[in-house]
């Protein structure tokens, strides 16, 4: 299953970004395929936090460690999640050891209104600050999402 983002233009539909446009080009020609049409609630701002994440991975390096003889790798989803947790959105779940952990919510169009996904962000921001980009102010990561965006 493939998933992208669209621009509606009065020509029709294009691509909004490189992975939509790279998907697209896999399609055999001639094809059917089915499309579920779903406005995102703010494009721009699903971006903007990507972007932040993008910035405190960057800056986030691991100790050097190894599970069961293997170098324990850098890892963006388990960093999206560890801040989405640590910003305080999760659910606790148990595992078939019956023990409990912290499951990052869902930041789908779906399951987050826009709202709660603004007060994330928020939070996200703050954690970063606090345990990754320490010698980073607000502004400061403000001015670089923005030039991030800009790209």
């Amino acid at each position: 299953m493939m998933e992208g983002y669209f621009l509606r233009v009065p020509q029709g539909l294009v691509p909004e970004n490189d992975e939509t446009a790279e998907a697209i080009k896999k399609l055999k020609v001639g094809n059917v395929i089915k499309v579920e049409f779903k406005q995102p609630r703010n494009y721009e701002f699903h971006k903007r936090f990507f972007a932040l994440l993008k910035i405190g991975f960057d800056h986030w390096e691991p100790p050097e460690s190894l599970y069961k003889g293997l170098p324990v790798q850098k890892n963006f989803e388990r960093f999206r999640k560890d801040v989405t947790i640590s910003a305080g959105y999760y659910e606790p779940v148990a595992n078939i050891r019956g023990e409990v952990r912290a499951e990052a919510k869902s930041i789908s169009f779906a399951r987050m209104t826009q709202d709660e996904f603004e007060k994330l962000y928020n939070a996200a921001a703050n954690v970063l600050l606090q345990k990754v980009l320490i010698n980073y102010t607000r502004p400061d990561l403000d001015r670089v999402v923005e030039t991030l965006l800009r790209f």
